[in-house]
């Protein structure tokens, strides 16, 4: 609410919530912000109502601004949560959520969903008025409507305005100034040929046409030998701003730019030939410079837009004008910098929609791309994809893992007991553990499905049962979804071509440095079995180290062992097929179970190939139910116990020995002293 009590020009907006509403939203009170802003109509209306000072909170014009007590993370749950909570519409968009403006009156609304909520921030946005705002400002303007029982606000309650009389005098010489440099600027048709032609050269933009530039109103501004692009914006489209760009060319007779822009670079939000798109435009190609934003134009006919800033920031308060779009192509450059920024931005934008060009000899930047005469329509077409049918991410599966969290006896299914000795949560946790350092991570799931493995390892994360914490799901899952981890959509029986392509692309477009499958025998599939089927597995091994090894990933593949004497230790042997999974893996790792009949079996990894330093040996292990997690025995600090590796083949001749055991009744299980390696000393446990 806006009180008139405030004093100097200052405004404070007061909440005015259910207290169960409040308890959701994880509100801090405390958390004060001075929002400086003139007096409004708004103001006289609602200066009736003052509500306790201890659900007062304090706003700073400027979302920038650094809060004085921290202030909970908002989540696309919280927003969705809390706009049906008001009964507003909304639908689903790319990379925000559009509802009906509430700064526009509801007779001119209609159908026209124009204000935008940016899904990660909270940020909005209103393309008809311009108004935008923190999350908390859209939230205390509906606080507002809703007390006072209004349609809709004026557009003037949130605009910005400056927080002093310095600041005021600044951005009116800043507007003066884009108007002397706009007046004093030259369109290129008014130009003499020979010196249209000689700028031209300068700036490398020969092939560019009078009518491209024209079109997109760039002019050149004589004093500087600058090329001037306007930036038109506002619902009148009014001059808000300009960039000038200056060439300069150096001994290596390449031309290097230089920019300014007016107003302040942080104030400069331009998507520079936005005004040439259409409102039904569903495709356009989004570059880092307005001359490729030219170049493009003119080669392709499609609409194409320049970010402000080129490859080093794309500002979320842009997103709303990319939103009509169902195709991006995304053409920042022609170095490795551009390429990267293209992987980050596609990200913001909604990986579904975006295609990359990459940069490479036959792929240089739009303008240079214009002067060597290259084919932009097979360029673009033969843009990759940003996201692949076959990759998903934790995003895609968050609200399904949520969902067997909160029916857990639902999913559990029949209880047979024992499910295995622990090889899937083994790996993931080992996966996960490596993932949280930084490797980029790509799971193939073949046994279980993605969202039921997803479910495990954010388990481990959180290393708590989250069906029994769910109000902390939101804090884990946000957290989690940070994690560099993709999952492939494949389950039961896929063509090794098929895995291998999706692979190709998960290293090439998200830098993965590890891949698991999990498993072999899945993915093979059980159908069709023929005696070849020894040979289909040893081609599906050399296939996964080939990759392993041209595109410098680790491969972790699991096997099942064949089926042993209960009273036998798996060995490399026991490794089902032949013996090329284990000739052709750098590291073999069995994770050993030994049963007993009075009390809980024990685990152990064993190392049984080590290529790297010939290091073997085993590691006890304990499992923690309650977070799916395997940890070393407590008691003392254990350490790898080196045992003597045995040759490959003497295992495989000792594996094919006929060994007969008798069966006897057990009376009594006795435990096998086991010797523990401690410094240099050996202790028995």
């Amino acid at each position: 609410m806006w009180r008139s009590s405030l004093q100097r020009g200052t405004t404070c907006l007061l909440l005015v919530a259910a207290p169960r509403f409040l308890h959701e939203r994880h509100l801090r009170l405390p958390a004060q912000r001075l929002l400086h802003r003139p007096l409004c109509g708004l103001e006289r209306r609602c200066k009736a109502y003052a509500p306790s000072q201890s659900g007062t909170r304090f706003y700073k014009k400027d979302a920038k601004s650094t809060l004085e007590c921290p202030v909970s993370p908002i989540t696309i749950t919280d927003i969705k949560h809390y706009l049906r909570f008001k009964e507003i519409s909304f639908h689903d968009g790319y990379s925000c959520l559009h509802t009906p403006s509430i700064f526009v009156e509801p007779s001119a609304r209609r159908d026209n969903f124009s204000l935008f909520v940016d899904k990660t921030t909270g940020q909005f946005l209103c393309k008809d008025t311009l108004v935008e705002g923190s999350w908390e400002d859209l939230q205390d303007c509906l606080e507002v409507m809703q007390k006072e029982e209004q349609d809709c606000l004026s557009p003037h309650v949130l605009l910005g305005y400056p927080e002093s009389v310095e600041e005021q005098e600044e951005m009116e010489r800043e507007l003066r100034e884009v108007q002397r440099i706009w007046s004093s600027s030259v369109p290129f048709s008014d130009l003499a040929e020979e010196e249209a032609q000689l700028v031209k050269t300068m700036f490398q933009i020969t092939k560019v046409s009078n009518a491209t530039l024209r079109r997109f109103g760039v002019r050149l501004f004589k004093p500087t030998k600058s090329l001037v692009f306007p930036w038109f914006g506002g619902p009148e489209s009014s001059l808000k701003g300009v960039k000038l760009l200056s060439a300069q060319s150096t001994n290596t007779d390449k031309v290097t730019y230089k920019e300014a822009t007016v107003p302040r670079c942080n104030s400069y939000y331009n998507l520079f030939g936005l005004p040439q798109v259409g409102r039904m435009d569903a495709e356009v190609v989004l570059t880092g410079h307005e001359l490729d934003t030219l170049a493009v134009s003119q080669a392709t006919g499609l609409p194409s837009v320049a970010l402000p800033r080129g490859v080093s920031c794309l500002p979320p308060i842009l997103l709303p004008y990319l939103e009509q779009f169902k195709r991006v192509t995304l053409w920042l450059g022609g170095d490795i910098r551009s390429w990267e920024a293209s992987k980050i931005f596609s990200r913001k934008l909604g990986l579904r929609r975006c295609s990359l060009v990459r940069p490479g000899e036959y792929q240089p930047c739009p303008v240079e791309a214009l002067a060597q005469g290259k084919n932009f329509g097979h360029i673009i077409k033969s843009s990759i994809p940003a996201a692949h049918k076959s990759i998903v991410s934790f995003k895609q599966l968050r609200e399904d893992v949520y969902g067997e969290l909160v029916n857990t006896e639902q999913v559990a299914g029949v209880k047979w007991g024992p499910t295995g000795s622990g090889k899937t949560t083994f790996i993931s946790e080992v996966a996960l553990d490596l993932c949280m350092q930084g490797v980029n991570t790509l799971w193939g799931s073949f046994e279980i499905n993605n969202v039921r493995l997803a479910k495990i390892m954010l388990t481990q994360f959180a290393m708590q049962r989250l069906e029994e914490n769910l109000e902390q799901y939101d804090f884990w899952a946000d957290k989690f979804e940070e994690l560099p981890l993709y999952f492939m959509t494949f389950h039961g029986q896929q063509n090794i071509k098929t895995v291998l392509e999706t692979m190709q692309h998960a290293v090439y477009l998200y830098d993965i440095n590890h891949v698991i499958i999990d498993n072999l025998q899945f993915m093979m599939g059980q159908e069709n079995l023929s005696v070849d089927k020894l040979a289909v597995q040893d081609h599906i091994i050399g296939a996964f180290r080939k990759f392993a090894t041209n595109s410098s990933c680790h491969v972790t593949l699991v096997i099942h062992p064949r089926k042993e004497e209960d009273d036998r230790e798996l060995q490399t042997a026991s490794i089902f097929g032949s013996a090329k999974a284990s000739q052709e893996a750098d590291n073999v790792l069995i994770l050993q179970e030994k049963k007993l009949l009075t009390c809980a079996g024990h685990r152990y990894l064993q190392v049984t190939k080590n290529r790297f330093d010939g290091d073997v040996g085993i590691f006890p292990l304990d499992f923690i139910k309650s977070s799916l997690t395997f940890s070393a025995p407590l008691k003392g600090k254990l350490k790898l116990r080196k045992v003597a590796a045995k040759p490959e083949s003497e295992e495989g001749e000792v594996a094919a020995k006929k060994v007969e055991v008798k069966k006897e009744k057990v009376t009594k299980t006795t435990k096998t002293p086991r010797a523990v390696t401690k410094g240099n000393e050996s202790t028995e446990k």
